[in-house]
C-alpha cells in the first residue's frame, strides 16, 4: 500500500511531499520489500539482525538521516525520517527499532546538545554506520519515574566515576557508543541528572543480561553494568544538571519515531490480512466478501491513515523548529493502540492461522505492544498531553 503523498490536516498543514521526500520512501520501501522482509520471520525466530541490513540502511544514508553532511550524514528532516522508518517497520519491526534507537535516541542527544569536539568525534562513525548507539535511561526500579534513578556519576579529578545498572536498553548488546544518565547529587533529584557519552570497551563498562522478549525479538535489549566506569569529563553533554533536560527532550523526538513505527506494523497487519482475505474461500466464496471482515479492513484503513497524519504533523512541527511536545505524545499514544489493534484483527482474519508462527499475523501483533510501552507508556503519554492541554 502506497503512502499517500498528498494531504491536509484540519490545522492547515501543508504535508505534500517534496520529489526528494519522495525518492526516499521509494527507496526505502524497495529495500524494505526486497531485503529486509524476506528476512523477518527468521530475524524473529533467530533472535537477530543480520549485520548486513544494518550496513545496507547505512549505506542508503538511513542510519545518519538527520546527521548534517558536515558530519558524514544526510542532512535530511524529520518528516522524511518517519517516512523511512514506517517502511522499514512495515517488513521487519525488530529491525526499525535499531534504526529509530540509533537516530532519535543515540545520536539527538549529541547533535542538539554537544559541543563541536563531540560532534566531530561521535556524530561521522555514527551517521555511516561503522557505530551503533544506544540510550540509557530506564533502570530496574525507575522506567516511568526516570528522575527515581540510581545510577550514579562521582567526580574524580579530571573524569567521573559510574557506578550503577541500567535496564531495557535497546541496542545494548551491539551498541558501540552509549548515552547515559546518571545522578550527581541525589540531593538535586532530576536537577543533579548529567548525560554522559560511554564507549564500548571503556574499564568497568559491561554488558548485562540479554532479556527474552514477548515481540521485537530480533532487536536485542540488555542491561548495561557499570562499576567504577571511568568517563572523562570531554565526554560529558552539556553541563551538569542538565542530564534529565536532555533526555525528556530527546524521548520527545523519539516518540516521533515510535509513533511511525506503529504505523508501519499497522500497515502490515493491514496489507497481509487485505491480502489472505481475498484468497481465503469459507461458504463458498472469498472471506473479503463477507462485511465482518470488510468493517475490520476499513477500521484498519481509516485508523492508520489518521496515525499517520499525527505523525506527519509532529514530524512537520519539529522540522520548523515549533513546539510539537503535545503532537508527538498525541502520535505515539493513538498510533500505538492503532497498531495493537490492527495486530489483533489481523490475527482474527487469518482466523486459526493466525495463531500460528507459519504466518506473520502473530508477529505483528507480538511487535505492535512495545509501542505502547517504551519511550513512554501510553499512560505517561496522556498525561503529557492533560499538561500540555491544561496550560492553552
Amino acid at each position: 500500500m502506497a503512502t499517500t503523498t498528498t494531504t491536509e490536516t484540519a490545522a492547515g498543514f501543508d504535508l505534500s511531499l517534496t520529489a526528494e521526500q519522495e525518492l526516499v520512501q521509494r527507496t526505502a520501501r524497495d529495500f524494505a520489500r526486497e531485503k529486509v522482509l524476506p528476512r523477518a520471520a527468521e530475524i524473529d525466530e533467530q533472535k537477530k539482525i543480520p549485520r548486513e541490513l544494518i550496513d545496507e540502511m547505512a549505506r542508503l544514508g538511513f542510519m545518519g538521516i538527520d546527521v548534517p553532511e558536515q558530519y558524514g550524514g544526510s542532512g535530511l528532516d524529520s518528516l522524511t525520517y518517519v517516512l523511512v522508518v514506517e517502511e522499514i517497520n512495515r517488513a521487519c519491526a525488530s529491525t526499525g527499532v535499531v534504526l529509530c534507537t540509533h537516530v532519535s535516541l543515540a545520536i539527538e542527544p549529541i547533535l542538539r546538545w554537544g559541543s563541536d569536539a563531540q560532534k566531530e568525534k561521535w556524530l561521522p562513525p555514527l551517521a555511516r554506520g561503522e557505530s551503533i548507539g544506544c540510550f540509557a535511561l530506564s533502570e530496574p526500579a525507575s522506567g516511568s519515574d526516570a528522575a527515581a534513578m540510581r545510577t550514579s556519576a562521582r567526580r574524580d579529578g579530571d573524569a567521573w566515576l559510574l557506578n550503577g545498572t541500567k535496564n531495557f536498553i535497546t541496542n545494548g548488546a551491539i551498541a558501540d557508543v552509549a548515552i547515559v544518565f546518571a545522578q550527581t547529587d541525589a540531593s538535586l533529584k532530576h536537577k543533579g541528572i548529567a548525560a554522559f557519552v560511554v564507549e564500548k570497551g571503556t574499564k568497568g563498562f559491561s554488558v548485562g543480561k540479554l532479556e527474552k522478549k514477548l515481540g521485537i525479538r530480533g532487536s536485542d535489549t540488555a542491561q548495561l553494568v557499570f562499576q567504577e566506569c571511568r568517563v572523562p569529563d570531554a565526554n560529558l553533554i552539556g553541563s551538569v544538571g542538565e542530564g534529565f533536560k536532555i533526555a525528556l527532550s530527546t524521548l520527545d523526538g523519539g516518540r516521533v519515531g515510535i509513533a511511525a513505527q506503529a504505523v508501519g506494523i499497522a500497515r502490515a497487519c493491514l496489507e497481509d490480512a487485505l491480502a489472505y482475505a481475498k484468497e481465503r474461500e469459507a461458504f463458498g466464496k472469498k472471506i473479503s466478501e463477507f462485511q465482518a471482515i470488510q468493517w475490520k479492513l476499513a477500521d484498519m484503513a481509516t485508523e492508520i491513515d489518521a496515525a499517520r497524519l499525527l505523525t506527519w504533523k509532529a514530524a512537520t512541527l519539529k522540522d520548523r523548529r515549533e513546539p510539537f511536545i503535545l503532537e508527538a505524545a498525541e502520535a505515539k499514544l493513538f498510533a500505538s493502540d492503532v497498531a495493537v489493534k490492527a495486530g489483533r484483527e489481523c490475527v482474527q482474519i487469518f482466523g486459526g492461522y493466525g495463531y500460528l508462527t507459519d504466518f506473520p499475523a502473530e508477529r505483528h501483533y507480538r511487535d505492535a505492544k512495545i509501542t505502547e510501552i517504551y519511550e513512554g507508556t501510553s499512560e505517561i503519554m496522556k498525561l503529557v498531553i492533560a499538561e500540555e492541554v491544561l496550560k492553552q
